[in-house]
C-alpha cells in the first residue's frame, strides 16, 4: 500500500514514526466524500501496517477540520472509485476506534457531522480555541446510528438529547466541559500538542493499551446501521433535507410559524 488515499483531497505525510492525513478539499471547505471517507479509513489501515509508523495525527486545513459528507454528491476528478457493496464498511468511524497505533485528531476548526465523529473516536481529541461543533444530521433528515450510540456514552443521555435533537452549534470550551473532547488549546500551538498526545500516549504499553481500548469500545452497544442505512433509502425526509440545504431553504417538514432562519 503506498502512501495515496485514492483522493488527492488527502495528503498522508510521514513525521519519523507519526504520520498526517491532513483533510485538503478547500473548494468544498473540506466536505468529505465517500473517497475521502475511505481514504481516511485506508491512512489508519497504512498506519497499522507499516512497522515504521507508530501514530496517526487527522487534522483539516484553513478554517476547517471536517463539515461532514458532501450532501450535494459531488465527486471530484482522479478520486479512485469506492469499492461496491460496502455501506457502512467505507466509513472509517470504527477502524478509527479500534486502531492499534494511536490515533489523534488535532481539530483546527469547524468540526461536525461525520467530521466530528472522526474527532470523538481518535484516541485523543485536541482543539483549537477556535473550533466549532454541531451534529446537524437531524437538519437533513439523516438518524445517525453511530451519534444515537455513541453519543450518550460521551456526554449522557440529557446533553445527547440536547446536541442531536437541537443540532444547534456549540464552541471549543463547551464541548470540553461537557466531556465531548479532552483538550482545547490555542490555535498557533495545535500541532505542537498534537504531537505532545502522540509522545505521551506512545509511553504506554501497547498491548495493554490495545486490551483498555478494547473494553472501553464496549460500552458503545449496538449501532444500529440497518435502521440508517434503510432510512436512507425509502425515506422522503433525506431526500427533502439534503434538496433544501443545497437549494438554501428550510425543509418543509418546519412548521410555518416556527420558519425563521
Amino acid at each position: 500500500m503506498d502512501d495515496f488515499l485514492g483522493t488527492k483531497n488527502l495528503r498522508f505525510e510521514r513525521e519519523g514514526s507519526t504520520a498526517w492525513c491532513i483533510i485538503d478539499r478547500p473548494s468544498a471547505r473540506n466536505a468529505l466524500t465517500p473517497a475521502m471517507y475511505f481514504g481516511i479509513r485506508r491512512a489508519v489501515a497504512l498506519v497499522n501496517e507499516t512497522p515504521e509508523l507508530a501514530a496517526l495525527i487527522i487534522t483539516g486545513t484553513g478554517d476547517v477540520f471536517a463539515p461532514g459528507g458532501d450532501l450535494g454528491g459531488r465527486q471530484e476528478e482522479g478520486d479512485e472509485p469506492v469499492p461496491p457493496g460496502l455501506g457502512a464498511d467505507m466509513l472509517p468511524f470504527t477502524p478509527i476506534r479500534e486502531s492499534r497505533a494511536p490515533v489523534i485528531a488535532a481539530v483546527n476548526g469547524i468540526c461536525q457531522a461525520g467530521g466530528l465523529l472522526i474527532a470523538m473516536m481518535a484516541d485523543v481529541c485536541v482543539a483549537s480555541e477556535r473550533a466549532t461543533f454541531r451534529v446537524p444530521e437531524l437538519l437533513r433528515g439523516i438518524p445517525d446510528a453511530t451519534y444515537a450510540a455513541a453519543l450518550p456514552v460521551y456526554v449522557g443521555m440529557a446533553v445527547a438529547r440536547d446536541l442531536l435533537l437541537t443540532a444547534r452549534s456549540f464552541d471549543a470550551l463547551e464541548a470540553q466541559r461537557i466531556g465531548l473532547i479532552s483538550r482545547v488549546v490555542a490555535h498557533e500551538d495545535l500541532h505542537g500538542e498534537a504531537r505532545t498526545a502522540v509522545r505521551q500516549v506512545l509511553r504506554t504499553a501497547p498491548m495493554a493499551r490495545a486490551h483498555v481500548k478494547r473494553m472501553m469500545n464496549e460500552r458503545y452497544g449496538l449501532i444500529d446501521y440497518q435502521t440508517m442505512f434503510a432510512s436512507l433509502s425509502v425515506s422522503e425526509e433525506p431526500r427533502e433535507g439534503m434538496a433544501a440545504f443545497m437549494e438554501k431553504r428550510l425543509p418543509s417538514w418546519i412548521p410555518p410559524d416556527q420558519a425563521r432562519d
